[in-house]
């Protein structure tokens, strides 16, 4: 089964590091990412532009708005995602537990819809 792992984090907290550890950071995110990979377990994933680099939009009575920024004030942002497969909720979890920003911030773990067409 497919698993969206959504990665958040303090985006201040990072931004107070020093670099020297936010690059130990990124570099357990690329060690797991190759591991993932090489398992099977790793579909894909990607790590997001900071949240003021965001835009909103919306539709209403057939007008479109944008925000520049983030959708609502928050402690912790979506900064990236993994793409997992699992046997079961059980194996995802075990799989978001060694993502480093568990450590910091939250694992979202959530199976992915799929669609008969």
């Amino acid at each position: 089964m497919k698993y969206a792992c959504l990665i958040y984090d303090d985006e201040k907290l990072f931004d107070a590091m020093p670099k020297g550890e936010v690059d130990a950071i990124l570099g357990e995110y690329f060690a797991l990412s190759d591991e993932l990979g090489q398992s099977g377990h790793l579909l894909g994933g990607e790590a997001l532009m900071p949240v003021s680099s965001a835009t909103v939009v919306r539709v209403r009575q057939g007008r479109t708005s944008t925000t520049d920024g983030p959708y609502a004030e928050t402690k912790e942002q979506l900064g990236g995602f993994f793409l997992i497969e699992a046997r079961d909720l059980d194996e995802a979890i075990r799989i978001a537990g060694r993502i480093p920003s568990a450590r910091l911030g939250s694992i979202e773990v959530r199976p992915v819809m799929e669609f008969e067409r």
